[in-house]
């Protein structure tokens, strides 16, 4: 069994941290992987830097370009994870855009995957439709998730579709909006965490974009099987560096 689908089966409420690789410094990557599995958190969503980041907001934005400036690239990002699962258990996914990975060649990128033990793949500008009829195969011959996201304005008849093509957690975005740490989630975000959970899709669904604390996570978790924290850890590693990870995260918890 996959380990996402081994650890969406825990009874607990799930904790994703998204980072950017090559953030702060190139060869950090393993580094904070390792950190952030031995404090607690139940999944990494490791962000391959994009030129263009159609979804992200400012500090995601700017924390691949200083990626890209420090020079990480797809190829030396497999090298960095060449040897993480000797040490690492909890899944691993790979968040990005579909241009560097077709560039590298899906089929390529998707082997490289599999010989690594990434769990995962989240390509929010990849369309459902061309997945299906292209690279879905591709997927499932490597052992992938490919996760796809929701909105609010998402209708119902494409969240079933998604969650009929899924067969691990769905990526439920809080707001159509970028990326961004919020104090707190407005009553019609709330309503829609509500009405997706009323809709009892057989997939789990992950909460992103706008969880930054303890109460965003809580309030994020009510409804949903967990919650994904990207740009308030991307500004902590800003601050600090790789260090006091451990503060970050049971600031959280």
């Amino acid at each position: 069994m996959n380990r996402i689908n081994q650890k969406l089966k825990e009874d607990k409420k799930l904790l994703s941290i998204y980072f950017t690789a090559g953030y702060p410094n190139l060869n950090d990557t393993a580094k904070i992987i390792h950190d952030l599995e031995k404090y607690g958190v139940d999944m990494i969503e490791i962000g391959l830097p994009f030129s263009d980041p159609l979804a992200d907001g400012p500090t995601i934005q700017e924390s691949s370009t200083a990626a890209l400036r420090n020079g990480m690239h797809t190829e030396l990002l497999f090298e960095q994870l060449r040897d993480i699962r000797k040490t690492v258990s909890i899944p691993l996914i790979v968040m990005g855009y579909f241009n560097p990975v077709f560039q590298y060649g899906v089929e390529s990128f998707c082997k490289k995957c599999q010989e690594i033990g990434i769990d995962g793949i989240i390509l929010p500008d990849l369309p459902l439709d061309v997945y299906q009829e292209e690279y879905k195969t591709i997927f499932k011959k490597f052992g992938l998730i490919n996760v796809f996201l929701i909105t609010p304005q998402t209708s119902e008849e494409r969240i079933r579709q998604i969650d009929a093509v899924s067969d691990g957690f769905i990526y439920m975005v809080s707001s159509a909006s970028t990326t961004g740490a919020k104090t707190g989630f407005e009553n019609k975000t709330q309503t829609y965490f509500e009405r997706i959970n009323a809709m009892n899709l057989k997939n789990p669904q992950i909460v992103g974009f706008g969880i930054s604390n303890s109460d965003t996570f809580s309030q994020a978790t009510r409804k949903a099987k967990g919650a994904i924290i990207g740009s308030a850890f991307i500004k902590h590693l800003t601050k600090n560096g790789v260090e006091k990870i451990d503060e970050f995260v049971n600031g959280i918890r």
